[in-house]
Parts: C-alpha cells; sequence; structure tokens
C-alpha cells in the first residue's frame, strides 16, 4: 500500500467503527468541557467523569466558581491528581472569562491557550468539540496509534499533530482524532494488545512494531 492508500484505509475503517463519536468527557457546554478537559491532564476520563458532577453541583459556571476558594476547588478535584495546579488554574481561568469575555469561553486557540493551566492540547480540544473549529488534539493514543501505523516518528506529540494534520483532510480532523483515540482504547491498547483484534495495525502498521509483538508472542 502506499501512504495515501494506507490513510484512506484508515479513515474508511474508523467510520464503519465509529459512525457515531461519543465524547469521552462529560460536560454541558463549553466552561464545563473546558474545565473536565484541564482536569484530564495525566488522569482518566473515567476518573474526571466521576468528579465533575461533584464539582459543576457547586460550580458549573465562572462565575460561581470564583465564590469558590482555592482550596475548596482543590479538596473536591484531589481525585484527579495535580489539584493544586489545576484548582489554581480553574480559578484563575475562570475570573480571567469574566473579566475579559463577560463570563463566555473564547472559541479561539490563541486566546484560550493564555488562560492559567490551559495548553495547547486542551485548547485544541475546546475548540473542536465545543466550537467544532478544525484542530486535531493528540492525546497518548492517537501519539502511539500514528507510530504504530507509521504515519509519525514517534518523536513528540508535536510532530505527531503536526503529520496527522498533513495526512488527514482537514474536515475530517475532529472526527478522526476521537476516533483514533476510541480506537486505540478497544483495538490498540499499550497494553494487552491483540494484533489479530487490531485490523489497522495489522494491515498498515510498521513491520518492527509487527515483528516486535510476533517476537514477544512466540
Amino acid at each position: 500500500m502506499t501512504k495515501s492508500e494506507k490513510v484512506d484505509f484508515c479513515i474508511e475503517t474508523l467510520e464503519k467503527l465509529y459512525p457515531e463519536i461519543p465524547i469521552p468527557l462529560d460536560h454541558e457546554d463549553p466552561y464545563t468541557l473546558l474545565i473536565a478537559v484541564l482536569l484530564s491532564a495525566q488522569s482518566t476520563d473515567v476518573r474526571v467523569n466521576q468528579i465533575t458532577p461533584l464539582l459543576f453541583e457547586r460550580a458549573d459556571n465562572p462565575y460561581d466558581m470564583i465564590k469558590m476558594s482555592v482550596e475548596e476547588i482543590r479538596e473536591i478535584i484531589k481525585p484527579v491528581g495535580l489539584s493544586p495546579m489545576k484548582s489554581k488554574g480553574i480559578h484563575g481561568l475562570s475570573q480571567i472569562l469574566i473579566e475579559q469575555y463577560k463570563g463566555e469561553v473564547p472559541n479561539d486557540m490563541e486566546a484560550l491557550e493564555q488562560l492559567p493551566a490551559v495548553g495547547h492540547k486542551t485548547a485544541s480540544v475546546v475548540v473542536s468539540q465545543a466550537f467544532g473549529v478544525p484542530a486535531f488534539p493528540v492525546d497518548t493514543h492517537i501519539h502511539r496509534l500514528m507510530y504504530r501505523w507509521g504515519f509519525s516518528n514517534g518523536k513528540n506529540v508535536v510532530q505527531t499533530e503536526r503529520d496527522a494534520k498533513r495526512l488527514f483532510p482537514k474536515e475530517k480532523w475532529n472526527n478522526l482524532h476521537l476516533q483514533i483515540i476510541w480506537y486505540g482504547r478497544e483495538y490498540s491498547p499499550a497494553r494487552g494488545w491483540d494484533l489479530d483484534a487490531d485490523i489497522i495495525t495489522k494491515t498498515i502498521g510498521r513491520k518492527s512494531i509487527i515483528n516486535q509483538y510476533l517476537k514477544s508472542k512466540s
């Protein structure tokens, strides 16, 4: 297969598997999505979805959030990890949203990245999932699969994102990044990987990765 054919196979397979694409993090609007994505850093979506209802019961908008102290926020979000940094970020960005954006989340990457504790990936997820702006957020699943499939060199997520945007049609970015995440979780995990179930990697994956897998099973 040529690389173009591999890309087409990947897209077609993912669209067959995930015609409807659930968003992993529970949220109601751009603000609650922003907070959920911020909390998900170095945590799991399952853990975040357990904690956000407790937080959003107290404050699901920036105006209510700043009524809470950083310490109160921290106590609620402790189970997701990195709570000192995340609680300060949540309180600080809520204050900025009120002062600069009338309490609304901006749909602009640059503006989002200026907010406390909001990095490039978080901003990408928010513009993509809340506003439909084409973006390709790269998480550990996408980084792993782009390497397994021979689409990126695996050096860092910046390069992986650049390669994904170069290879995949822009109009498919928002769906594809979610489809790849779900595929990675279900069929191509880092641990407990079964190559026979992983049709994409089995068909188009790097020979070195496949040979390494087969060697480990022999």
